[in-house]
């Protein structure tokens, strides 16, 4: 399994390069490739605050880029929701700590540029 945060998702969608062709490969040849669930709220909310442009609105956006890509979305539970609040603080966006938390209770490493990850011990691929 691996797990896309916000912006890989987003550069798997529109912009292929910002992300290396060994983590594509792999993308490719993974078979359950997902998103946390909190992903939508963050494309939702960008996109309403103007920061992120789509097509069509964010509901119908995530459920083309999703089946297109064939991406499944992980829900956010009570264990991964506590485990989000007990992280160190190390990184204070919310989004990317309910991903970490996420990452680290599936045991997946995760796309994406931020290097704040790591230091939480998560596998990160870019």
């Amino acid at each position: 399994m691996i797990l896309l945060d916000t912006c890989a998702l987003l550069w798997l969608a529109h912009d292929r390069t910002r992300i290396s062709g060994e983590t594509l490969r792999l993308i490719d040849e993974t078979p359950v490739v997902t998103i946390s669930a909190i992903t939508s709220f963050e494309v939702g909310i960008k996109y309403r605050a103007g920061k992120l442009k789509l097509p069509v609105p964010p509901s119908q956006w995530m459920a083309g880029i999703m089946e297109h890509h064939e991406i499944a979305a992980i829900d956010l539970t009570s264990e991964i929701c506590l485990r989000a609040s007990e992280l160190p603080p190390i990184h204070g966006d919310p989004c990317d700590r309910f991903i970490i938390a996420t990452a680290l209770l599936q045991n997946a490493p995760v796309v994406t540029a931020d290097k704040r990850f790591r230091q939480y011990g998560v596998d990160v691929l870019i």
